[in-house]
C-alpha cells in the first residue's frame, strides 16, 4: 500500500480547491434565468462659467478687451460644454447700461470639462465700449460691468 506525504496531500487539496473554485466561479457568472429590471440614469447640476481676465479701461471707440476663463464643475464626472455666451446685464451707474457695451466674437469649447473648481477654458469673446457720438457717455465713467455667462452643449 503507498503511503501519501505531506506534500501530496498538500498539492491535491490545492487542486481541489482550484477546480472546487473554478466551478463556483462559472456558477456565479451563469445566468439561466430570465426577467426583468431597471436602471436609473443622474443627472448633471449645473456648471458655473467664471471669467478669469481683467478688463480695464473700457472707453468709448476704444479697442474691445478680451474675455476669457474657466469653469467650476461640481458634478462628480465630466460635462460636454459646445459653447460659452454673455450677455451684458448692466452697470453699478444710473444711465449706463447694457446698450453702451457689446459682447463680440464666439467662445467654442466643444469639449468634456473634467469635475472640479476652476477646469477646463474657454477664450474667444470680447467687451467694447460703444462709441455713441450723440449721448453723453460720463455716466459710465468707473462704471462696473455686469455680464452674465451661459454654457451650452451646443
Amino acid at each position: 500500500m503507498r503511503t501519501l506525504n505531506k506534500k501530496t496531500v498538500v498539492i491535491g487539496s490545492v487542486a481541489a480547491l482550484v477546480v472546487l473554485g473554478g466551478g463556483a466561479a462559472f456558477a456565479y457568472w451563469t445566468n439561466t434565468g430570465s426577467g426583468t429590471g431597471e436602471a436609473t440614469t443622474g443627472s448633471n447640476q449645473t456648471i458655473v462659467v467664471n471669467q478669469t481676465s481683467t478688463v480695464t479701461g473700457l472707453a468709448p471707440g476704444s479697442p474691445a478687451q478680451a474675455l476669457s476663463g474657466n469653469f467650476d464643475n461640481p458634478n462628480t464626472s465630466p460635462v460636454y460644454v459646445g459653447a460659452v455666451t454673455a450677455t451684458v446685464t448692466g452697470t453699478d451707474k444710473a444711465g449706463c447700461g447694457p446698450t453702451d457695451y457689446t459682447i463680440g466674437g464666439t467662445a467654442a469649447v466643444n469639449a468634456e470639462v473634467p469635475a472640479g473648481t476652476g477646469v477646463g477654458a474657454w477664450s474667444g469673446l470680447t467687451i467694447a465700449f460703444n462709441n455713441k457720438p450723440t449721448v453723453n457717455q460720463d455716466v459710465c465713467k468707473d462704471a462696473v460691468v455686469s455680464i452674465a455667462y451661459a454654457a451650452s452643449n451646443s
